[in-house]
């Protein structure tokens, strides 16, 4: 395949972002029928929630890795590749296959779109489309699927799950979901199925109660992690994922794995195989740069804020000194929490853009930095803070460096130290 020829899907694809959101299952539910319903072929798992869902996502796909099944995985957004967000036995979408799909897909498109452009399907619809037809055709036992934004009206929505999982709420997305927890809640329960399992992770009581209100409405059990773990977190199950977090996130992919039907076979010890080998990067995960330790952490909004706030405090006590943060983030009201939180642990800030076109400027986030701070405040952009594999050009040699903040930022850094090992 030609390079050109991928670039020219990118460009089609993001192309469709380009127009703006587009939220709503009716589109989904035009183009699934006319590729033949392949969201019904493989059985799934439907995991939605505030923050968590892409790592109790990755949890629950070791876990059935671990016991013997051949698995889809559909999260979003990817770091570098965007073949990462279609992934079998944990083998990305390649760029030719990438490729192939769109060329199958454009004409069918068009064709339900012809009397109304509206009906055209979106970026995000087009990676969902994908995801079906490859587990379909790769022939995967089970599949599991992160919802993309909210859940009642999010294009995942057209598929009826063995459990659905909703991880936690908080306040985001707040202009698309609502401005209260409740609301909130009610829209992260839109993918509660008539007796499906639902679990539920660590959620606010607020809104575990509208939760089980509409579980009740459509006859589907609940189990809560809270109800079956407690809350002293030395009862809970351990990951190699870093961080007190993701310990409510694998108990509450452990609750998902158990409320599957006894046909598959989820023991105990295929479990504890599958958190203890968890693929999924940039989450607090330790990278070595030229022999000194860095940290990727995509904590990008407020209860993001609370989780590195806690995993600062762990690092300083571990390290003995205060960390060189870089951070860059999308929208004041994720940044505001996030600059406050990097301000009572960072030896240096350095701030820069992320290449969205919501990303915060400089100047705004240079305002959100507290009068007390009294380290240095710096600007830069990510090709002169990393310029290769394995450089930082920032702090000194036994600094610790913590990138952290919005994913695409993230993937940014990612993308340009590729050949950084986990430590």
């Amino acid at each position: 395949m030609r390079a050109s020829a991928y670039a020219a899907a990118l460009d089609y694809l993001f192309a469709q972002r380009a127009h703006g959101p587009k939220f709503g299952v009716d589109r989904m539910a035009l183009l699934a029928p006319a590729l033949g319903h392949p969201e019904r072929a493989v059985p799934c798992l439907h995991v939605a929630g505030t923050n968590g869902k892409g790592s109790v996502a990755a949890m629950l796909d070791a876990i059935l890795h671990a016991a013997g099944w051949r698995t889809g995985l559909y999260t979003s957004p990817h770091l570098v590749h965007l073949g990462e967000r279609v992934q079998v036995d944990r083998r990305m979408l390649r760029e030719a296959e990438i490729v192939a799909y769109l060329a199958e897909l454009r004409p069918i498109a068009e064709k339900i779109s012809g009397e109304n452009a509206a009906d055209h399907p979106s970026f995000f619809e087009f990676m969902t489309a994908m995801a079906f037809l490859e587990f379909a055709r790769r022939r995967c036992e089970i599949g599991v699927i992160e919802v993309g934004l909210g859940g009642r009206l999010d294009a995942t929505n057209v598929i009826t799950p063995e459990v659905t999982v909703i991880t936690s709420i908080a306040m985001d997305h707040c202009e698309i979901l609502g401005d209260t927890i409740e609301k909130i809640a009610a829209e992260k329960a839109g993918i509660i199925k008539p007796g499906r399992p639902v679990v539920v992770g660590r959620v606010p009581a607020a809104a575990e109660t509208v939760i089980r209100t509409i579980a009740g409405e459509r006859g589907a059990p609940v189990r809560s992690v809270e109800e079956v773990f407690g809350h002293e977190l030395d009862g809970y199950p351990h990951t190699n994922l870093e961080g007190d977090y993701q310990r409510w996130n694998a108990a509450t992919a452990t609750l998902a794995a158990r409320a599957l039907e006894g046909k598959w076979n989820i023991t105990g010890p295929a479990i504890a195989r599958g958190l203890a080998h968890v693929d999924w990067p940039g989450r607090w995960q330790r990278v070595s740069l030229g022999g000194r330790l860095a940290i990727l952490d995509a904590s990008h909004n407020p209860e993001g804020a609370q989780v590195l706030d806690s995993n600062l405090r762990h690092l300083v006590a571990e390290t003995g000194r205060a960390p060189v943060v870089i951070t860059g983030v999308l929208g004041a009201a994720r940044a505001r929490p996030l600059i406050e939180t990097i301000a009572r642990h960072a030896r240096e800030i350095h701030f820069v853009v992320p290449q969205q076109p919501r990303a915060c400027s400089y100047d705004e986030l240079t305002a959100l930095v507290p009068a007390e701070f009294r380290g240095r405040v710096v600007r830069g952009t990510v090709a002169d803070i990393f310029p290769g594999p394995d450089q930082c050009t920032v702090g000194g040699t036994a600094d610790v460096v913590v990138v952290t903040g919005s994913i695409f930022l993230l993937g940014e850094v990612m993308g340009r130290l590729e050949s950084a090992k986990p430590k």
